[in-house]
């Protein structure tokens, strides 16, 4: 069984165990939540809103990690202007703890 959630403005394929690196999130909480886009069952595929919220995708928050460095550099010649800068993303590492159907009350 697997997922697709949205976090962060991004989509992600995700099983149970599986750990990935997602926009940095603002939470204070350990575990959250996510929001499911489609899930997919073995058998049947479910895509529609309304059977999307029978179900819940529930992850832990594990740290927060930095990406790779980016550096870039400026220059322009006749002015004699050079520029160099750097930036490293910041991440929130996530490992999906369970994919399953809420239990109907």
């Amino acid at each position: 069984m697997y997922a697709i959630i949205k976090t962060g403005g991004k989509q992600y394929r995700v099983e149970k165990g599986q750990q990935l690196d997602v926009e940095l999130l603002s939470t204070s909480k350990k575990t959250l939540n996510l929001e499911p886009v489609l899930v997919v069952d073995g058998k049947k595929v479910v895509s529609t809103p309304s059977d999307l919220k029978k179900f819940q995708i529930s992850a832990k928050v594990l740290e927060e990690v930095k990406g790779p460095k980016i550096t870039g550099f400026t220059y322009k010649s006749s002015a004699n202007q050079r520029k160099r800068y750097g930036h490293r993303q910041k991440y929130s590492r996530i490992e999906v703890t369970d994919i399953k159907a809420k239990s109907a009350k």
